[in-house]
């Protein structure tokens, strides 16, 4: 295995970190201060989009596109550096299309999507012309085991029928958002792998009601998490995406690279929490010493340090794997980053917040906000509870006991 950046990339990674110096990082103040007035979408996110495209910096995520699709072919380990330094912003990633959950989105519908759903959908998307939301999670069940999931999709007719209620749905509160991509259930006599499909829901049709846009920590996202109503939602059977019954298989089609994404913006955000600890700690003074001077600080910098390398490192390994032998066979490697790398993040960021004192606790600095969302991750695509489960279960499989017969190193130690 091979992790270092090539010549490509480590252009790329220079430009992208020239444009966010540039056109971004001076913007955060406006971007805070426009979405507290209540304008949402910032009124310079068209501008930066534009800039962004002409510079070539437009869904650089997808490794594979068509002739006729506006993007950078990069492999997901190619990717990976660059959506470190995205995260560094929390809101940098929509201005180069980019931007979770639109490219889970656009990933599903490039992989499964008839050429007229790609026409009217995905083209958009990959125009960065409308927003989207994956509506999978709901209120009344334990979303983490996805069998369990309530919505019905009925046939009726040339129509599917969607009935039921989701929440903490992404996106779904933006302006711009115009089609949900809904799982739920077709057929609850199938094996329980088998019940699930996705469809796809234009955000204007009767009987979609968005309820409210859920605080995440009491932190509210202009973007939304919202939870939505479907009564009685009546679509094209032509919207089916996939086959019926496809609905798990297009959830895992989906995650896999979109874990990668998640994991190397929460790398970029860990990344910046120590810098700007590492820069308070040596610019003020407690107790006759530099911050840094004092053990309990210096070491949380050496922690940081070598947490961040050692999640970067296993996130690379999980990307060079879906590109080399596929997300399948990459499971496992993708379940460890999931459930490592949120941890890493909120942990360098409430160092990062004691070595600022209650200024981290402040707007003041981007400490709070990105903590929340680094906790708020150890739940997106799935509780660390569960890839952990998953991971055991692998593990366990792979050495398997054998009765009566005790590991060589064992005996040998007797």
């Amino acid at each position: 295995m091979d992790f270092a950046y090539s010549p490509k990339v480590e252009a790329l990674r220079a430009q992208l970190s020239a444009f966010m110096e540039t056109h971004i990082v001076p913007r955060m103040r406006q971007w805070h201060e426009e979405v507290s007035a209540g304008q949402y979408p910032v009124s310079f996110m068209e501008e930066l989009k534009d800039k962004a495209r002409a510079e070539g910096l437009w869904n650089l995520f997808l490794p594979h596109l068509h002739d006729d699709e506006p993007g950078t072919r990069l492999t997901n380990l190619d990717y990976a550096p660059l959506a470190e330094i995205m995260g560094r912003v929390a809101w940098a990633s929509e201005v180069f299309n980019c931007n979770a959950p639109d490219t889970g989105n656009m990933e599903l519908l490039h992989m499964f999507a008839t050429p007229a759903q790609r026409k009217r959908w995905l083209e958009p998307l990959l125009e960065g012309k409308i927003r989207s939301a994956f509506a999978m999670t709901e209120p009344a069940v334990a979303s983490s085991d996805a069998t369990n999931i309530t919505t019905s999709i009925r046939l009726d007719g040339d129509d599917y029928v969607i009935d039921g209620r989701k929440w903490f749905i992404t996106n779904a509160a933006h302006p711009h958002c115009e089609i949900f991509i809904v799982m739920g259930k077709t057929d609850t006599q199938a094996p329980s792998h088998r019940q699930q499909s996705m469809i796809l829901v234009p955000r204007d049709t009767p009987g979609v009601k968005v309820i409210r846009n859920i605080t995440v920590v009491n932190h509210t996202a202009p973007e939304g998490h919202c939870e939505i109503e479907f009564k009685g939602v009546r679509v094209p059977r032509s919207n089916l995406l996939g086959e019926e019954g496809s609905g798990f298989e297009l959830a895992q089609a989906r995650l896999g690279p979109g874990r990668i994404h998640h994991c190397m913006r929460s790398i970029g955000a860990a990344e910046l929490a120590l810098e700007l600890m590492i820069e308070r700690a040596q610019a003020r003074t407690a107790f006759g010493k530099k911050l840094y001077e004092h053990g309990s600080v210096a070491e949380g910098v050496a922690r940081s340090r070598i947490e961040i390398d050692q999640a970067r490192l296993l996130v690379l390994k999980a990307a060079w794997m879906i590109d080399n032998v596929g997300a399948k066979a990459a499971r496992k490697e993708i379940a460890m980053i999931k459930a490592l790398v949120p941890s890493v993040h909120t942990a360098v960021c409430e160092r990062a917040i004691q070595v600022f004192g209650a200024m981290g606790l402040s707007p003041d600095t981007p400490l709070a906000d990105s903590w929340t969302w680094g906790r708020a991750l150890r739940f997106a695509d799935g509780p660390d509870e569960v890839h952990l489960q998953s991971i055991a279960r692998m593990e366990i499989k792979a050495r398997p006991h054998e009765p009566g017969r005790d590991n060589p190193y064992l005996a040998a130690a007797r």
